[in-house]
């Protein structure tokens, strides 16, 4: 298929660089650079974990006390 298409400067650029390291004329380097992007999985959106305060009612940096409060003290 015959058509025209205008790259902007960094992609003419890139195609340049493409056709000089593969020796290849534009259309086969437009079209395997089309092929590669093609051949990529598409991107993902990023993952942002999402948290809460979850409003601890227990002072736990003692943990022998923590466990006290919430298995009662007969639990060991």
């Amino acid at each position: 298929m015959r058509t025209t298409v205008t790259l902007d400067e960094d992609v003419a650029a890139a195609v340049a660089e493409f056709r000089r390291l593969r020796g290849v004329g534009v259309s086969g380097a437009v079209n395997e650079l089309v092929r590669l992007g093609l051949a990529r999985p598409a991107p993902r959106e990023q993952f942002v974990q999402q948290t809460s305060h979850g409003g601890a009612m227990i002072d736990v940096a003692d943990v022998a006390e923590a466990l006290d409060l919430l298995e009662g003290p007969d639990a060991r």
